[in-house]
């Protein structure tokens, strides 16, 4: 697809970075302005291969090959009608996804793989400058009211496929914002908040209702929700963090990370931080990490947003620290292409400032008289291979204090929140605590669904999206007893 050549005239290039001693200094989105011509010189380089395993690696099965040739083209009308036919947000995957597809690409093979994260942003860019992005309600409502419940990249993601299908669909949001992980919990420096109002805007228009600040459960019983609508989809997202029950937790200055980056975006949308993204009142009022002594606890995407935040408080020092060994600098062995590739990544909030520390354990968190925590005591860990299992053993006396006045726990998830709704829906869990279903549908409720991480568990935004939609064309399936709502486009490799 686009030009013949074009992998072997062109290298892969990505859009410039804002210099990191200027970009710390403010929360807008790092990259710089980007022009159609770099865009279309990168697409040239997606080959003709024949069966192109980047749609396998997409959740959501987008047609990439197709949509390069189309800005290859500069046919950019036709770029996004491709790409929004899978994906409802490419503005928002083309900023926040990690790609997976790139992994798959088979240029990859043996050269840097086509930049389809980069050329997506691209599209949905030109297309909301061009005008191409235009509200499309449908012409026939079907009477079914449909309850959306949590308005992260799932619930939207459903709600826009099922108001597309004639539902009156109604979303609730508990936040005073609608977004949920996108509002806040992804820094403004990777996703200004602007490109969700846009999206949002789009959606009205087409007729999806969205009500914030109700707590459904506790505003809107279970009960009266199934008597007011025909369906109701779960989308809250697991939203129990992990945490560290070690000596000292109780301490003054340990918080989850999604505590502290809400908190951040709250303030950069000037709205009041006096509760949480769950409409939960926070303990400690404001939290800085201005001129602390900062540890994130955990090694992955949360974490990294807590680095890049806490660089732009003003920390004393950044630390961030993994259970896990350090992974390879280039693709392991383990994880071959078309794989994602088990290997060493650094963000753009590492590169701003951050010692990164691997294989190390958190024994316990050290206070001082007033309650307040001054260092965490930790150890160094080697792994070993006990009867196929990787076990963790101390290493005798690297047992040491660093000094730490704020710590951000940021080892993921465990799964949705029970008490409340989902108890009151008599719903079923699987063996990690997630919403139990049956191609997404409840096994205990045929007219509640559930999709995203609330029934999968922890994961990509590009994954929220995709189940989203399939959850919908599901749901849209038991309403009607049919659905004209498109299918994930799955290649023949992906099913064989």
């Amino acid at each position: 697809m686009g030009k013949p050549t074009g992998f072997l005239e062109f290298a892969r290039e990505l859009p410039k970075k804002r210099d990191p001693q200027e970009r710390i200094h403010d929360y807008k989105e790092i990259e710089m302005p980007f022009s159609e011509q770099d865009s279309q010189r990168q697409a040239a380089r997606c080959m003709d291969c024949g069966t192109p395993f980047c749609h396998s690696g997409c959740p959501l099965g987008n047609i990439i090959p197709e949509f390069n040739d189309a800005v290859y083209e500069q046919n950019w009308e036709f770029a996004y009608e491709i790409l929004s036919s899978t994906n409802n947000f490419p503005e928002f995957t083309g900023r926040i996804c990690p790609a997976p597809c790139e992994a798959s690409c088979v240029l990859g093979i043996n050269k840097p793989p086509v930049a389809i994260e980069f050329i997506e942003k691209s599209i949905a860019e030109i297309a909301f400058e061009r005008g191409l992005v235009k509200p499309n309600p449908p012409t026939n409502r079907t009477g079914k009211h449909v309850a959306v419940i949590g308005s992260g990249p799932a619930g939207l993601a459903a709600a826009a496929q099922l108001n597309k299908a004639g539902h009156t669909v109604t979303v609730f949001e508990r936040a005073d914002q609608i977004g949920g992980l996108l509002r806040y919990g992804i820094p403004d420096f990777k996703l200004e908040k602007w490109t969700i109002d846009r999206r949002l805007a789009v959606m009205e228009a087409e007729g999806v209702i969205f009500k914030t600040g109700v707590n459904v459960g506790v505003d809107l019983k279970a009960k009266d929700l199934l008597e007011q609508f025909d369906l109701v989809m779960l989308t809250g997202g697991s939203t129990v963090p992990r945490d560290l029950p070690i000596p000292g937790r109780d301490l003054k200055g340990i918080y989850p990370a999604m505590e502290f980056l809400s908190q951040q975006n709250k303030r950069v949308s000037n709205r009041p931080v006096e509760v949480d993204h769950r409409g939960v009142p926070y303990g400690d009022g404001d939290l800085w990490a201005t001129g602390k002594n900062v540890v994130v606890i955990g090694g992955g995407d949360t974490g990294s947003d807590c680095v890049g935040t806490s660089n732009r408080h003003g920390a004393t020092s950044v630390t961030q620290i993994e259970l896990m060994p350090m992974p390879p600098k280039d693709r392991a062995a383990n994880t071959p292409w078309p794989n994602w590739p088990m290997m060493l990544r650094t963000s753009t909030s590492h590169e701003e400032g951050c010692e990164r520390f691997w294989s190390i354990n958190t024994k316990a968190f050290i206070g001082d008289e007033q309650g307040n925590l001054k260092a965490l005591r930790i150890v160094d860990l080697t792994w070993q291979n006990e009867g196929g299992k990787m076990q963790m053993v101390e290493l005798p006396g690297s047992e040491r204090d660093i000094p730490c006045e704020l710590a951000l726990l940021a080892a993921g998830f465990l799964h949705p929140q029970h008490n409340g709704l989902l108890d009151d829906l008599e719903l079923e869990y699987d063996e990690r605590g997630n919403v139990k279903t049956t191609h997404y549908q409840t096994t205990t409720n045929p007219k509640v669904f559930a999709a995203g991480d609330m029934r999968r568990g922890q994961s990509l935004v590009v994954w929220a999206i995709s189940e989203g939609r399939e959850a919908a064309r599901a749901a849209d399936c038991y309403l009607m007893g049919e659905t004209m709502l498109e299918a994930k486009a799955v290649s023949m490799l992906a099913t064989a």
